[in-house]
């Protein structure tokens, strides 16, 4: 890892021409100190770096110095197959091999390619942490070492034992055998079996993982997007979902439609406004949901959705009443 992480230095100060100890620390992320122990062994190498002091000093390579660097490990490799979403990188924990991948990308370029690639990226800004309304991205924190392990148990077809935190129940050892890795939404998932039976596991509610020797019970060959089409298909389907019969503005539609699990009718009525009949995951994400469209929507069914949403908008209109 150190080597790797040498070269991702050489390959930043080639493209920076001089950045602090702070802003190589910072992507590489690691501290300080050990950006300068990695200076003084490329120093020891043969690697031309020198320091400039001052306030806007750092380190820099001599002029012209080249060298071939530019090989790409598992790691980079992999994260370089799922940098169609950047995102999707940092849910499988490849997050820091798709940063030095792209520095080696780069630094291989024809140098008259190189400057107008980095111009042009410039240019582009991909899946923003916040949107226009300057709300933060949603994305899952899961701890670099877990990820590792799970991926290191999916692609040597290994059994995997997790410590897994279910919804509402205190955290329990499985043993599993995993088949792939999904992420959707910022959200990352392990797919897997359990006893031959079929389990889905959110990554961020794994907090221990451990790759074992004992070969998985799993299929050579698998098609990750039929098997997560048919998970998702049994859970819109199954558990404590309820059903809502709902009138909605056309203008706010698509957002009733957005936090639903499925529609299963639609029509419309004599005033323009629409009739659907919509699941949601339960009770709680069905009046959360209509709470959201306010006096767009109106829930028509169940009669206990109507007397929530009604005792929720009583209280809140009491509490901002004007004062007498």
């Amino acid at each position: 890892m150190r080597a790797d992480r040498l070269v991702s230095l050489v390959l930043l100060l080639r493209q920076h021409g001089r950045l602090s100890a702070a802003r190589l620390a910072r992507e590489l992320e690691v501290s300080t100190r050990t950006v300068l122990r990695d200076i003084e062994a490329l120093s020891a190498a043969g690697v031309p770096v020198y320091a400039e002091r001052g306030r806007h000093g750092g380190f820099a390579l001599l002029p012209g110095f080249q060298t071939e660097l530019t090989g790409l490990n598992h790691d980079e490799a992999l994260a370089l197959l799922v940098a169609g979403s950047r995102r999707g990188a940092q849910a499988f924990g490849l997050g820091s091999a798709l940063a030095s991948a792209m520095l080696k990308v780069v630094d291989a370029l024809p140098e008259s390619h190189r400057d107008t690639a980095a111009g042009a990226a410039q240019r582009l800004l991909i899946d923003p942490e916040t949107d226009l309304l300057a709300r933060r991205a949603e994305t899952e924190e899961v701890p670099g070492a877990i990820v590792a392990e799970v991926r290191r148990a999916v692609f040597a077809g290994h059994k995997l034992r997790i410590r897994y935190a279910a919804k509402d129940q205190a955290p329990k050892w499985r043993m599993v055998d995993p088949i792939g890795l999904v992420t959707v939404r910022d959200q990352g998932y392990l797919l897997a079996t359990r006893a031959g039976e079929d389990r889905t596991y959110r990554l961020s509610r794994v907090l221990d993982a451990e790759e074992l020797d004992e070969p998985a019970q799993r299929p050579d060959r698998v098609d990750l997007d039929q098997a997560w089409q048919e998970r998702s298909t049994r859970f819109r389907t199954g558990g404590d979902q309820v059903a809502v019969l709902v009138r909605v503005h056309p203008a706010r539609r698509d957002d009733l439609v957005a936090t639903a699990l499925a529609v299963r009718t639609e029509e419309a009525d004599a005033d323009g406004w629409l009739r659907l009949e919509v699941t949601f995951q339960d009770s709680r994400h069905a009046e959360w949901a209509l709470w959201q469209l306010a006096t767009s929507a109106e829930a028509l069914s169940p009669q206990w959705l109507r007397s929530s949403l009604h005792t929720r908008a009583t209280a809140i209109a009491t509490r901002y009443e004007a004062p007498s």
